[in-house]
């Protein structure tokens, strides 16, 4: 959950989230000793009054500010692919949910059951209960099980959406006409804010997305009451 002048990400709470925090932090490692190395060659040179002619004519400089950045970009670049293929890989997933974009709430549908599907719409302002968030609420949370693969199935109804929860490292687009899947685990139980990420219209700020993962046995008996209900 972000916080007021937070300057960094959020709190990981899925193993994918982990690992692209340790690569943002490994990336700005790397561009902040650039920095200091381009600000301290800036000083230096404006301010020496001494002249070197191998500095100013030198094969050897040359070949290494030429090898020397192709070294670092390599350095960036392979566990950014490492992460990017990751990212992909689906493996069995235990539950399936497919989430809609409206205009301007989500849809939820657990398709491994027969007929457990609702609607999520923000809760006004007026109508929150003390310790709920404003315009992160939701009148249904998608509840999951926590410590278990889950595949999401995004796609839109009606304009372009976005499925979003930073905390879980999850961000994928919502296209009419096309459907779209993204895969998390949750490493802990608790409950996930996210919120539209595209820009779908009037109410685009007013479609917040709220996960709840609990413990498997739990699950349980919220889609039994669920199913109940229907």
């Amino acid at each position: 959950m972000a916080h007021p002048s937070q300057l960094g990400f959020q709190d990981a709470a899925s193993p994918m989230m982990e690992e692209l925090l340790h690569f943002h932090d490994h990336a700005l490692m790397i561009i902040f000793l650039i920095s200091t190395l381009v600000l301290y060659i800036i000083v230096a040179m404006v301010t020496t009054k001494l002249t070197n002619k191998f500095i100013l004519d030198s094969q050897e400089i040359e070949i290494i500010w030429t090898i020397l950045p192709a070294i670092i970009l390599i350095l960036i670049a392979l566990p950014s692919l490492r992460i990017l293929y990751l990212m992909d890989e689906i493996n069995d997933p235990h539950l399936t949910i497919k989430a809609m974009g409206h205009q301007w709430y989500w849809s939820y549908e657990y398709t491994d059951y027969e007929d457990l599907m609702f609607d999520s719409y923000m809760i006004p302002t007026q109508d929150l209960a003390p310790g709920q968030f404003r315009l992160l609420e939701t009148d249904h949370r998608m509840v999951i099980p926590a410590e278990s693969p889950i595949r999401v199935l995004v796609s839109a109804e009606d304009v372009l959406h976005s499925w979003a929860v930073p905390s879980l490292g999850v961000k994928m687009d919502a296209v009419p006409g096309r459907l779209n899947q993204t895969a998390f685990i949750t490493s802990r139980p608790g409950v996930f804010y996210g919120q539209c990420s595209e820009i779908c219209g009037a109410n685009h700020s007013f479609m917040p997305i709220v996960i709840e993962a609990v413990p498997l046995k739990h699950f349980e008996n919220w889609s039994s009451l669920m199913l109940q209900d229907s």
